[in-house]
């Protein structure tokens, strides 16, 4: 399997390409990885340095990856955080071009836009971009449930709410949803829940919550989900093996008090996940 995945990078930590590139190779799957920033960190720490890198040379990269003749083996493109409006397009067009050379291939957005208790962290014409442009060319988006209203202009918190703004996200172009951070108010104390869906059906995983904010997490998850749907065309397979290696790799990362993902350490995880938790199907 090949992915093409177009994400931010640091040379510390782990966030976009530099959080989704390691555990995708660790399970069996051959990674491109074109970078539209090269920051020393993620920006969470208040400074970085290093450079956002012009659309234009993203671009580049791209074309000179098509040059090689591996678009037709491309099985799925994968973006998360956009820094501007730029790369959007640039993003839309690479979609266009593998799949004009492989019309099987899927492209995975993570349409990252803020949380529940941060709000809306990204540029402000970046929600109204994702919503009209570029969510109704992917075919699987992985949107948390803040997120996952914003797109769709609802406010979801109960189980029945948030199928329904699954579906009406569903309407818009991508036929697989994958809702990370769900949190309705009947859940059992102390979880949290995914939910994703194609068209086969529902399923929705509760794992214990975990008190701490990890940045890079959505970024691994989304990568994970990707591959495993790409491999299975299985919503439930895909969610299962995903909390399972998502949740482990939180736990060693909480247990070890440290303030960067621990990828490296939790890479049994991906590779022979669990499978700890199973997905109950809702629809």
């Amino acid at each position: 399997m090949k992915i093409l995945s177009i994400q931010s990078a640091v040379a510390y930590g782990h966030v976009g390409n530099s959080a989704a590139v390691f555990p995708l190779q660790r399970i069996g799957v051959d990674v491109l990885p074109v970078n539209t920033v090269n920051f020393s960190n993620h920006t969470g720490y208040g400074a970085w340095r290093g450079p956002l890198i012009a659309p234009s040379d993203v671009a580049d990269v791209i074309t000179g990856i098509e040059e090689r003749g591996v678009f037709p083996e491309v099985n799925a493109i994968l973006s998360g955080y956009q820094g501007g409006e730029g790369i959007g397009d640039v993003i839309i067009d690479a979609v266009a071009r593998v799949k004009s050379a492989n019309p099987a291939a899927l492209y995975a957005c993570d349409p990252v836009m803020g949380n529940a208790k941060s709000g809306c962290f990204v540029a402000p014409a970046i929600p109204e971009l994702l919503r009209e442009r570029v969510v109704p060319v992917a075919d699987i988006i992985t949107p948390n449930q803040f997120e996952l209203g914003f797109l769709t202009r609802t406010e979801p918190d109960t189980l029945e709410s948030t199928l329904d703004s699954v579906d009406l996200a569903r309407a818009m172009g991508p036929s697989i949803v994958l809702v990370t951070s769900v949190e309705r108010p009947d859940r059992e104390e102390g979880t949290i829940e995914m939910l994703a869906a194609d068209d086969a059906g529902a399923w929705i995983v509760q794992t214990p919550f975990l008190p701490m904010k990890a940045n890079g997490s959505g970024d691994v998850t989304a990568a994970l989900f990707t591959a495993h749907y790409v491999s299975t065309r299985s919503a439930q397979v895909a969610l299962e093996r995903t909390a399972s290696s998502v949740f482990d790799l939180l736990q060693l990362t909480l247990d070890s008090d440290a303030r960067e993902l621990k990828l490296i350490e939790a890479q049994e995880y991906y590779a022979h996940p669990k499978m700890q938790f199973a997905a109950r199907q809702v629809r």
